[in-house]
């Protein structure tokens, strides 16, 4: 598990790397709320732990700018006990718990170890890249707030391409796998089918946004789903 601390307080800082270190979990430091905000907003952190009292952003702003760019990864809030106000705030703006101070760091690693266990749970019926969201179980595509529209046969190839964001698949292997039937190099269906996929990812996602056109081709070889991260 990997961990965004923000807080600027450094014994407190020192405290908890050093205790979440022990039970194997990789911490990366941010000391205020500017330079938290922007590594928050980069992905590869399973959770974060954000203090509510920070110099430049405060923990509140920091929070409501994270969710206001969709980026979901799990908050812990660090609060202190009089903080009610604060705390209930922050659950409002999606922060999923809180720790009030002081706390005892073993208390902290079990908190995060189960938040990420339930939201590793949820998540494997959906597959995201960006703000496009496929849902397994409704078979329903979300771009932000927008539902996109799409068949069977659509939502397979997507969800083929979005596992594996970055790779490049050739027509064959798309075949095989959204259609059950080997390469046939006189067949464009693969074609067909992207760029009816295409369309209706055009038509929710605004031209400047970096998720825009997010299948992309790869001359003489196939296809891939770009990786927005």
């Amino acid at each position: 598990m990997k961990v965004l601390l923000i807080e600027d307080e450094q014994s407190i800082a020192d405290f908890v790397r050093s205790g979440l270190t022990e039970r194997g979990i990789t911490v990366q430091h941010c000391a205020d709320g500017n330079s938290g905000f922007e590594a928050a907003s980069r992905p590869g952190f399973d959770a974060i732990v954000l203090d509510l009292m920070l110099p430049g952003r405060d923990g509140l702003s920091v929070l409501q700018g994270l969710r206001s760019a969709r980026v979901n990864t799990p908050v812990i809030l660090l609060t202190a006990r009089n903080e009610l106000g604060d705390r209930i705030e922050g659950l409002q703006l999606g922060a999923d718990d809180y720790l009030a101070k002081p706390f005892f760091v073993e208390e902290l690693a079990a908190r995060l170890q189960a938040l990420v266990r339930r939201l590793s749970g949820e998540r494997q019926n959906t597959v995201q890249v960006g703000t496009l969201v496929l849902d397994r179980i409704t078979r329903r595509a979300v771009c932000g707030d927008q539902s996109v529209e799409l068949t069977t046969r659509e939502f397979s190839l997507m969800e083929y391409l979005m596992r594996s964001a970055g790779r490049v698949f050739t027509r064959g292997q798309i075949l095989e796998h959204v259609w059950g039937y080997d390469f046939d190099p006189s067949t464009n269906v693969v074609d067909v089918c992207i760029q009816r996929i295409r369309r209706k990812l055009d038509a929710v996602i605004p031209a400047g946004d970096a998720g825009h056109a997010p299948i992309e081709a790869v001359r003489g070889v196939g296809y891939r789903f770009r990786d927005t991260g």
